[in-house]
């Protein structure tokens, strides 16, 4: 089971769609259950954000008995003119820990930025 965060009220600066993109990229065979739990969302909620994700081709799956395996689209770019020319990579950057920060060694912000801070 997916760690559950606190509860929160108000404003946030992050999307809900980006919030499930972050947990999938965080653990690709994640269920659905355990994203809604991480995001604080209903299941539904988090079908109907993975449906919007797919449908504009920033994430797909594969079927594996009765998992979903999840495959996100790392050079797409964001949809916003705001964000125009900023891949889907550069926004996980930041809100995905890398695997040496989840055990205790992290790495330089720069370098995982580089992409050299440990595996993605």
């Amino acid at each position: 089971m997916v760690e559950v965060p606190g509860s929160h009220t108000g404003w946030t600066f992050i999307t809900n769609h980006a919030r499930v993109l972050a947990a999938i990229a965080d653990n690709p065979n994640i269920r659905i259950r355990d994203i809604a739990a991480h995001c604080r969302l209903t299941e539904r909620a988090v079908q109907r954000i993975i449906s919007d994700l797919e449908q504009d081709g920033y994430l797909s799956h594969t079927r594996e008995g009765r998992a979903n395996t999840y495959r996100i689209e790392p050079d797409k770019v964001m949809r916003h003119p705001a964000e125009a020319g900023l891949t889907v990579a550069a926004l996980l950057s930041l809100l995905v820990r890398d695997e040496t920060d989840r055990i205790g060694e992290p790495a330089s912000r720069s370098a995982r930025l580089a992409g050299t801070g440990g595996p993605n």
